[in-house]
């Protein structure tokens, strides 16, 4: 279960929300946990979780190791700070900067070049589902984002689906098409790289919470969430990690 925690919480606000965190979720052995703070609070949130059952994660780096881009962040430089993953391809770095394929297939190769486990984020607009042609553009995402990969890379990485109609919007899949689209990618991925189909976690993420969360988690090709806005408080991302309890 990963939160994302978008450009939200100060660095006390982020410390304070780690250490509940922290204290209420000690028992789970049976769920993932994973946090995406802001780069400002990764330091202190490293040292919060360090000896927990938490894992800790960027929500974006650039594609060089070390250079003259000012204003970006170096995988290194994320790594060195404590983090394992990172999220890559974000709708919202789609939307809003410029983000394409191309660019999350060279993020994706520096990442796993440093030892980061990316999260590839991959989803349609309203207008391509309206359009059916949801298919084809996970199709294509899929492959474009993951090329070049051989098949130990492309299955150490995560898959998150996330219908872009349905990031902060409180509009949510059903469970199933999630599903459908979920059994989709897995096949993608079998044409391509055979058994990693089976191995490989597709996470879903579009408006995720305590009240739908348990119904999609049933599907059979959904391996977890990535959840926005219902990460934020503590009360909810207690609940989706313990869903099972």
């Amino acid at each position: 279960m990963a939160g994302n925690w978008k450009m939200n919480k100060t660095i006390l606000e982020a410390t304070n929300f780690t250490k509940a965190l922290k204290n209420s979720t000690n028992d789970v052995t049976d769920v993932d946990i994973l946090i995406f703070p802001p780069f400002t609070a990764l330091y202190a949130v490293n040292n919060e979780i360090k000896n927990s059952n938490i894992n800790m994660g960027a929500q974006n780096i650039f594609w060089e190791l070390k250079g003259a881009f000012t204003g970006e962040i170096s995988p290194l430089m994320i790594k060195d700070i404590g983090c394992s993953y990172v999220l890559i391809g974000h709708s919202e770095r789609r939307q809003y900067f410029g983000e394409t394929n191309e660019t999350v297939n060279k993020k994706i190769k520096i990442a796993m070049e440093v030892g980061l486990i990316p999260i590839v984020c991959i989803g349609e607009t309203l207008k391509e589902r309206k359009d059916n042609n949801t298919f084809n553009t996970i199709e294509k995402q899929v492959k474009e984002c993951l090329m070049g990969l051989s098949t130990e890379q492309a299955t150490s990485l995560v898959v998150a689906y996330e219908p872009v109609w349905a990031i902060g919007t409180g509009k949510t899949a059903t469970p199933e098409q999630a599903q459908e689209v979920h059994s989709f990618i897995r096949k993608v991925y079998k044409k391509i790289y055979n058994s990693a189909a089976d191995k490989i976690r597709i996470l879903y993420g579009g408006s995720v919470n305590p009240n739908n969360v348990s119904e999609l988690m049933n599907q059979s090709d959904i391996d977890g969430g990535l959840v926005g806005g219902a990460s934020l408080e503590m009360e909810s991302f207690e609940k989706l990690v313990k869903y099972l309890k």
